[in-house]
């Protein structure tokens, strides 16, 4: 199939390698984005994120689009709709006290209306409350660009299902959904998904059933790590190792329990309950399992402080004055993604409890108030420090702990220190 550009817009953790897997196949895109400074960086070859593909960086492989001329970036949404046959929508809808914003959403698809060509396909690929495509997306296309759907242009939900950090890979090996209202629009979906996809595409007649199951996948996710989390203070209770009892339980080929970390951050997973439980009160019914998983899960960040509190006790010290460093502010492992992080709720959860928190992480770009520029420089004189992430496969915070003030108090949510490594009088747990 041969289409002369692709609009995708949106230049996020999804937006972004997604746009660059078209072009690294060949196809002319033109990424959109609203924020100035992400356009800017973007057009300097300059990117935070750091996915990988076949051994290059994704900063490598943007700045190799760019002088392609096959990837170019733009705030003018208007314009690149104007210019393509394909439209992706990848912009997030983000959740503010339980209920979602539409607004950059909402902004999105009235550019895309005022601005379709006769013919096009649009592809919804961002998370969404069950029923978005069709009963609020459509509507907008068809009357801002008095076109019908299916007719006169044509549209498919085309949930992204990476994981960030495999997500070049996971395109093109992940099985794709697609919910098509009409078999023209699925065939144009399917060819062009089959561009940068080995792997199967799974058809629903059923839009509503897609955007369901994207949610579902996320809220399996939410509910698996708070059972986790439930177990892992039983094993602490009995004295029993976690990651033993789960390494155990995995061995049953129906098992799949994920390990527990300091919270659950991220766009995704957070957010999905709220999606979901959007169409769940305007049909009259409840969700009280995943609404309880989610609260557990809510309630993370302030275990981990509470824990901190009582360590820093237990070794003759008081949480008011004292220096906490911290390793690792984004979502999960290696990663350069803050949004919604518990490491950077736990950091503000210790700050209004009257601590000083130094907090390192080579991978997170956004600027902290407690973000410092070397773990050496956390560590210094610190009373605690808190393991939040692994910053990178070769980090060694026990290199720094000389610089630390005895007794030493350490809380290491990865696993990382065995207590052996310890100087004796350390006050040291783990989850």
């Amino acid at each position: 199939m041969t289409i002369d550009r692709i609009a995708v817009i949106g230049q996020g953790y999804v937006g972004l390698p997604l746009a660059l897997s078209f072009a690294l196949h060949g196809c002319h895109v033109i990424g959109v984005d609203s924020d100035p400074d992400v356009c800017s960086n973007l057009k300097k070859g300059i990117t935070a994120q750091t996915e990988t593909y076949q051994g290059q960086s994704i900063q490598t492989i943007l700045q190799t689009m760019l002088q392609k001329g096959t990837y170019q970036i733009t705030d003018n949404g208007a314009e690149a709709v104007r210019r393509s046959e394909v439209i992706v929508l990848t912009v997030g809808i983000p959740i503010e006290s339980g209920v979602p914003v539409y607004e950059y959403f909402e902004a999105a698809c009235n550019t895309i209306g005022e601005n379709l060509q006769k013919g096009s396909l649009i592809l919804i690929r961002s998370t969404v409350i069950p029923g978005t495509t069709e009963n609020f997306c459509k509507p907008i296309f068809e009357k801002k660009s008095g076109m019908k759907a299916g007719v006169d242009f044509f549209f498919a939900y085309v949930p992204e299902r990476i994981a960030e950090g495999k997500a070049f890979e996971e395109f093109e090996t992940m099985p794709t959904l697609i919910g098509a209202p009409d078999e023209k629009s699925f065939d144009k979906a399917a060819a062009i998904i089959r561009m940068i996809s080995k792997a199967d595409i799974i058809r629903s007649d059923s839009v509503m059933a897609v955007e369901t199951s994207k949610v579902l996948e996320n809220l399996q996710r939410d509910a698996n790590i708070a059972i986790v989390q439930e177990f892992a203070r039983f094993a602490e209770a009995a004295g029993m190792d976690i990651m033993e009892i789960i390494r155990l339980a995995n061995t049953h080929k129906r098992v799949n329990l994920l390990t527990p970390g300091p919270g659950v951050g991220g766009y995704c997973i957070p957010n999905a309950f709220h999606y979901l439980n959007v169409k769940a009160d305007e049909l009259g019914i409840e969700l009280p399992l995943l609404k309880l998983a989610r609260q557990q899960n809510d309630r993370l960040p302030q275990f981990f402080a509470d824990k901190t509190e009582e360590l820093l006790q237990a070794a003759g010290k008081s949480i008011a004055g004292a220096k906490i460093a911290v390793a690792g502010l984004a979502m999960k492992d290696f990663s350069p993604d803050d949004r919604l992080s518990p490491a950077v709720m736990i950091c503000n959860l210790l700050i209004q409890s009257g601590a000083k928190v130094a907090a390192y992480d080579k991978n997170v770009a956004t600027r902290h108030p407690f973000k410092v520029d070397s773990f050496r420089e956390a560590a210094n004189s610190a009373d605690a420090l808190l393991i939040l992430n692994r910053i990178s496969r070769d980090f060694n915070p026990l290199e720094w702990i000389d610089e630390m003030k005895k007794p030493i108090v350490i809380l290491d949510t990865r696993g990382i220190i065995e207590p052996e490594d310890l100087p004796e009088g350390t006050v040291f747990w783990r989850i």
